[in-house]
This record gives structure tokens, C-alpha cells and sequence, in this order.
């Protein structure tokens, strides 16, 4: 127990830090302001100066050098502005809350007390009076226990004696709770904190990381970090601040533009974007592996994991299944390797490349250049020098061109602004050579299209190569007439500009391997978010694309809701057998923080018994299980609904597909104020909400309704990690609607997990 004179000591010290804190932010405001006008002078001068006249051969350098001039003048007063703004926002944080942890050590007879925060503070004097929590030293913080303690530091561990470690909460420059502890963060702290209601942001969890989440957050070496995390583990939060606390590591090395987040939908990565401002970083680049893939396939529709998920509840025989594992897998991919370098001494499955109506490189043409060349070059090192000199032959094209009288003609027909646009700031030594340039301009415009074909790899049928692939490489133990059935498919599905999930990757990866293009050598760190819900294909052809990246993979096996149904063995086994190559380093998180401890125990027993999940001791009620009538099964709803209002602000009603979703939603009055989610929604409102259970993967809610959880729809093995994720998905209340009979994956759980209301009562 703390006694009052030292929370009157501790609370001196926040008024103290918080009042410094607040002078040095009126100090950046007032810098800001004088910034703000600053630029907004400089632009006005620049818009001046731009409207030079640049008619007269005479003043076009010295104009030209004068804008330059003003433009690095607005640039240099853009990043002063942009730099004030983020240290503005750092300290009006600080000034909130300035620190939410105290360690005291004893370093060579030395004692000292350092307050962690989520950024450094120092006084006039160059004194911490916080320091970031990212910091070597706040490592003792996390991982320490009272008593001797190292930590790394940029010379080599250091030893110290840890005496205290003591937790604050402080809001508005107040203490609200104070404790001393001997654990990471003890549970007083964790109490205060996961018994808030759901926000439509993810919150940083700085104040509250555990040693296991500490040491993914500071991991610096491995080449692929895989984090097995149950639901509710914090393992996406300690991912985000891994990658806060990289940034700050390598700060001289390293920006977040150099950094991916590959995260499960739209929804999510609105949920997670305020986690890296909050701690004073940019945030990363993120995507959805659906954007990335339609973003390389330029033009074609790519099936995502959503319709592909719906379409499987109706139809997914045995051989679809397997055929789907066999492209999916890493043999798969080293199928594709090995048919490249046999390839390359064989024709290619090039196109025509057309202009105005006629092909001016025939295939047959392309075939020949490409045939021509050494037999020993590399694939990608050929089709670069087929490439070339195409690229080659169409500069002679375009060389020949401008000597015709159709060029002329063109520059005859310019415009006064038309020609200045032609040759912008340029100098020439005779009108002979300007004329020249221009015509060559004019004739370059003309075969653009054509040079655009060359450039991007039209020429090249990625879609034919692969069909032709697929023949070679039909299993033993599939029948010819399936496996020719499935390419026959592929072939049509590319006539209508369509691409199959499970042949996303693997055709881009024969292409960039054809091509020797498609990498990307500036990204640094990868991240992959619910890691399971991936093919090893895919994981392959995304370290192919970012081969200097360091990978981290997140997820939960037993929320493998997109795969279970067909995939066979452990997906992290068959991860860590894909990159032999690479350092590893495994972290596992077993304690949900999520949930109440009812709510996490009734989830865990749909789990086998050796799983490793481990509830925190947070107190609540126990779930609902409501059967009811297919009459009444809307009146059920309702009245639980007007339950669940009473008491949390955000409830989410998950049902296992989409069609499901938008019945229900249809069937609901506007009175009842609810919210329809889908794959395109970007943000998450209060309220109802009503969505496939797929999409609130990675997201948490006060209360959930689980619609429809009946023995029709909920009755495979594999629906298990269906109802594993809607059941952990809530903070502090779950109800599951069983329509006729409910689920037996739920019958078959211990009565003592939950209650069973009444039935409803109708008249």
C-alpha cells in the first residue's frame, strides 16, 4: 500500500515536470506560428517570382535559377514547420501524462530514480526528467525484477541493482492510481487499464508491456521473428510498438517508409493507425494482401480471401482441396524455380506488340531475338536483352520518323504554349537544334503507347507461360482429367481478366523470375499479420519481392478460420521449413488480456486440451447461450440487444458468412440503429454493428452477439476456429444465438461455462 506522503511526493514531481513541460510547449507554439507566417511569405514570394515573363530566350536562366531558389526555400520552411508540429504534439502529450513508470537502481554506489514515458524529457539543465521508454535503459523497466539486473547498452551489457519499480497512471497532470510492483506491470495497472470500454482505435500499450511482448519488441536480429499469440495476447500491439521502437533504434538507418504492415482488411488497419502517432512516429506503409496483389496485376481482378471463403461454405470438394494445398506450397514454388531454368533455352509465350491497328513486333519476331541469344544466360539476363533491343529497334523507328513530313506538319500546327511546354526551361545553341528536339519530342509522344508495352512487359504472356507450367507439374496422385480441367479454368478466368487466390502468387512469381523484375531492395521490415491466413506461396513470393526485408509474422493457428477446412500439419512448421535459411526466433504468448477470464475459459475449451492459453484474472459474467425459435429468433435478438445497451457502448453482431449478415441487417428496423460492416468499410463506428465474424478478426468490442451459431451452420471440426475467434473477439460480454438447435461444437462445452437465460417469453 502507498502511503500519502509519498503519493504527495510523486504528485509534486508531475506538477513539476508537467508545468516545464508546458513552458517549453508555449515556447514551440509560439516558434510554430512564427514558422506558419514564415512559409506562408515565402510561397507568396514564390508566386510572384514564377510569374516572371519567360517569353525571352535572355531570362529563362536567370528565372529558372530563381525559382529553384524559392523552392528550397518553401521546402526548408515546410520540414521547420513539420518538425515544430510533431514535437507540439509530443509535448501536449507529455503535458497530459508525462510518465507511467518509475525505476530506482543503484549503479557503483550511485542511486538514481528515472521516470519512463512515452518520449525523453529534459530540463534547461539537460536533466531527464523522463526518458523514453524505447531507451536501453527502460529495458529494466520491463524485464526487470527487484534485485541485480543487465541490460543492453551501445558499449556492452551493464549490471545495476533494481530497488523499485513503481506504476502510474496520471491523466490531465493527475495521479489517478500509483502502485509498487515486482512484475512487469503488475495487475492493479492491467485491472485500471483492460477494464475501459473498446475505442474505434487501437491504444498504444507502452504503460502496460509485458516481458514476453518486451522481448519482440526489441528483438534486432532475427531475419524472421514469428509470433504465435493466442487471441487477445497483445501480440499486434506489440508488433506496432516494435516497430515504434525500431524506428528509434535505427533513427539514422531507418524510416517508416521503409516498412510494410501487411494487415488482414481495411477495417483493421484504420483500427491500428493511430497506435505510431500516438508514440510521436509516422506510420508505416500498410496494405491488404488483396491491394498488393491487384496492385501487381495491373488491370486484372484478383479474388480475395473474403469471396473465396464465402464461396467455399457452398462448394469445396476433396480434389479442389488438395489441388488448392499443392499450389499453395513451397514444393509448388520450387516447381516453378526449377521450370524457369529448363525454360530458358525454349520459346517463351511472348505477345504481338500492336501499333495503330498492325503488329509492329510480331511474337514470332520477339521469339527469334530471344532464341538468338546465348543458351548459358540466365532466364531474367535474356529477357532483359530481349528487351533492350526491342527497346533498341524502336528508337531507330523513332530516329527515322522525324526526317517525315508528318512531323512538320505537327510542329507547323503548335501553339505558343504548346511549344514552350515542349522545351520548358532548355537552352539551345541554334533554332536548327531546337527544331530538332521538338521533332523528336513529337515523334517520342507517338510511339509512347508502343514504348510503355515494351517497358512494362507486354510483351511477355505471364498467364499462357503458366498454363503451360501447370501441365508439367500435375501430381501423381491426381487425376489428369481434374488437373487439366483445373488449367482450363485458369484459362478462362484469364480470358474474362480474372486471377484465382491460389494462383496470385505463384504466376507473379514466374513472371518476375522470367522477368528478373518485381523486387523492391528499399524495405527494410516486414510485417505480417494474421500470419495463418497465408499460403507458405504467398509468404515465398513476398520475400522474394522484398529480399532485404526482415520478416515478422504474427498470428494464432487456432484462428485459422480461411484454411482450416482443407490444410494439413502445423502452418508455423511448414513456415520456419520455407526459409532455412534465415535466423529465427519463435516467441509464443499464452495469457489473453482481452477478455474476462469467463469469456477466455469458454473459448479455450473449444480449443484441444494441450493448447496454451492462459486467462487473465479479470473478473465478469459468464457467457449466454440463447435457443430459440426460427419465429423468434428476431425478438430474442432484440431484447438482448437492449441488454447489452444498457452497459457498453459498442456491440458487434458476427455471423459465419456475409449473406447472413445482410439478411439480418435487412430484417432489423431503422428504429434499432444499426450498422451493416463489409470489406470496404474503413472505420468502426459506436453502436450495432453487424459483420461476418472474418472481418472482426484482429479487432475487439465491449460485447458480442453470435448470430446464428446453430447446429446447421456451426457443425464441422473445422468451425471450431470459427468460434474460437467470434468468442474472443469480446472485451467483456458475449452472447451466442442458437436458431433451432445450437451449435454441438457449444452443447458439448461444460455447463458450468455459461448461464441460459430464460426463454423468451411471447405472446
Amino acid at each position: 500500500m502507498i502511503e500519502a506522503n509519498t503519493k504527495a511526493d510523486e504528485q509534486r514531481r508531475v506538477t513539476i515536470t508537467t508545468t516545464q513541460i508546458k513552458q517549453r510547449l508555449a515556447t514551440i507554439n509560439q516558434q510554430l506560428a512564427n514558422a506558419a507566417n514564415e512559409t506562408q511569405d515565402i510561397e507568396q514570394r514564390y508566386g510572384d517570382n514564377t510569374k516572371i515573363n519567360i517569353t525571352e530566350v535572355d531570362d529563362r536562366m536567370e528565372t529558372n535559377a530563381a525559382v529553384q531558389q524559392q523552392k528550397q526555400l518553401v521546402a526548408a520552411a515546410v520540414e521547420n514547420e513539420k518538425l515544430l508540429t510533431s514535437q507540439q504534439q509530443r509535448l501536449t502529450d507529455l503535458a497530459d501524462s508525462p510518465y507511467f513508470g518509475r525505476i530506482d537502481i543503484t549503479e557503483d554506489g550511485e542511486a538514481e530514480s528515472l521516470y519512463i514515458g512515452t518520449a525523453t524529457f529534459m530540463n534547461e539543465d539537460d536533466e531527464f526528467l523522463v526518458y523514453d521508454w524505447r531507451a536501453p535503459i527502460a529495458s529494466i523497466y520491463y524485464n526487470g525484477t527487484l534485485g541485480p539486473v543487465a541490460y543492453e547498452t551501445p558499449m556492452g551489457p551493464l549490471t545495476v541493482d533494481l530497488t523499485l519499480k513503481r506504476q502510474f497512471k496520471i491523466k490531465a497532470g493527475q495521479i489517478e492510481h500509483l502502485f509498487d510492483t515486482n512484475e512487469t506491470v503488475g495487475d492493479e495497472l492491467l485491472q485500471a487499464v483492460l477494464g475501459q470500454q473498446s475505442d474505434e482505435y487501437m491504444q498504444n500499450i507502452v504503460a502496460t508491456i509485458q516481458k514476453d511482448q518486451n522481448d519482440i519488441i526489441r528483438d534486432t536480429t532475427a531475419d524472421l521473428l514469428i509470433v504465435q499469440g493466442v487471441a487477445g495476447s497483445g501480440k499486434t500491439s506489440a508488433v506496432l510498438q516494435r516497430i515504434a521502437y525500431l524506428l528509434y533504434h535505427s533513427r539514422d538507418q531507418l524510416e517508416a517508409d521503409q516498412m510494410v504492415l501487411f494487415s488482414p482488411n481495411r477495417l483493421f488497419s484504420h483500427y491500428i493507425s493511430e497506435v505510431l502517432p500516438s508514440l510521436g512516429e509516422k506510420n508505416m506503409r500498410q496494405v491488404t494482401m488483396a491491394e498488393f496483389l491487384s496492385h501487381r496485376f495491373a488491370g486484372l481482378q484478383v479474388e480475395n480471401l473474403f469471396n473465396r471463403f464465402e464461396k467455399d461454405q457452398t462448394n469445396f470438394p476433396e480434389l479442389t482441396q488438395a489441388m488448392r494445398r499443392f499450389k499453395e506450397s513451397a514444393d509448388f514454388m520450387q516447381a516453378i524455380q526449377a521450370y524457369v531454368k529448363q525454360v530458358s533455352n525454349q520459346p517463351l509465350a511472348f505477345n504481338d506488340l500492336y501499333f495503330e491497328d498492325r503488329p509492329f513486333f510480331t511474337k514470332d519476331q520477339i521469339n527469334a531475338i530471344y532464341m538468338a541469344l546465348p543458351h548459358n544466360m540466365l532466364p531474367g539476363d535474356k529477357f532483359l536483352a530481349t528487351k533492350s533491343t526491342l527497346i533498341q529497334r524502336l528508337k531507330r523507328q523513332i530516329n527515322l520518323e522525324v526526317q517525315l513530313d508528318w512531323v512538320a506538319d505537327r510542329i507547323d500546327g503548335l501553339t505558343n504554349d504548346a511549344y514552350r511546354a515542349i522545351i520548358g526551361q532548355r537552352e539551345f545553341a541554334s533554332g536548327d537544334d531546337e527544331q530538332a528536339f521538338i521533332a523528336r519530342e513529337i515523334v517520342k509522344a507517338h510511339f509512347d503507347d508502343l514504348y510503355t508495352a515494351i517497358y512494362n512487359d507486354y510483351f511477355l504472356d505471364v498467364y499462357t507461360e503458366y498454363q503451360q507450367f501447370l501441365a508439367t507439374v500435375c501430381p501423381s496422385e491426381m487425376p489428369a482429367n481434374v488437373w487439366q480441367a483445373m488449367i482450363d479454368q485458369a484459362a478462362q478466368n484469364n480470358e474474362r481478366h480474372l486471377v484465382g487466390l491460389s494462383d496470385a502468387a505463384p504466376i507473379l512469381y514466374l513472371r518476375d523470375l522470367l522477368t528478373d523484375s518485381g523486387q523492391n531492395h528499399g524495405i527494410q521490415y516486414l510485417f505480417i499479420d494474421e500470419m495463418q491466413d497465408y499460403s507458405i506461396a504467398q509468404f515465398i513470393y513476398i520475400h522474394h519481392a522484398f529480399p532485404n526485408a526482415k520478416l515478422t509474422a504474427l498470428g494464432d493457428y487456432a484462428q485459422d478460420i480461411f484454411t482450416a477446412s482443407y490444410q494439413n500439419g502445423h502452418f508455423i512448421d511448414q513456415l520456419t521449413a520455407a526459409f532455412p535459411q534465415l535466423k529465427l526466433n519463435q516467441i509464443q504468448l499464452t495469457k489473453s488480456y482481452r477478455a474476462t477470464a469467463p469469456i477466455t475459459n469458454f473459448a479455450k475449451a473449444l480449443l484441444p486440451p494441450e493448447t496454451a492459453l492462459q486467462a487473465f484474472s479479470r473478473d465478469g459474467r459468464l457467457p449466454r447461450i440463447i435457443t430459440t425459435t426460427n419465429t423468434d429468433s428476431h425478438a430474442a435478438l432484440v431484447q438482448e440487444l437492449f441488454r447489452l445497451q444498457q452497459t457498453h457502448a459498442t456491440i458487434a453482431i458476427l455471423t459465419k458468412n456475409q449473406q447472413t449478415a445482410h439478411q439480418l441487417y435487412a430484417s432489423l428496423t431503422p428504429d434499432e440503429q444499426v450498422t451493416l460492416i463489409e470489406d470496404t468499410t474503413r472505420s468502426l463506428p459506436k453502436g450495432i454493428l453487424i459483420l461476418p465474424l472474418y472481418l472482426a478478426k484482429g479487432l475487439e468490442f465491449d460485447a458480442v452477439v453470435g448470430y446464428d451459431v446453430s447446429a446447421t451452420t456451426f457443425n464441422q471440426a473445422s468451425d471450431r476456429d470459427l468460434l474460437y475467434t467470434l468468442i474472443t473477439r469480446a472485451m467483456h460480454d458475449i452472447t451466442i444465438v442458437g436458431i433451432g438447435q445450437i451449435s454441438p461444437l457449444i452443447s458439448q462445452l461444460p455447463a458450468t461455462l455459461y448461464e441460459t437465460p430464460l426463454p423468451l417469453l411471447t405472446s
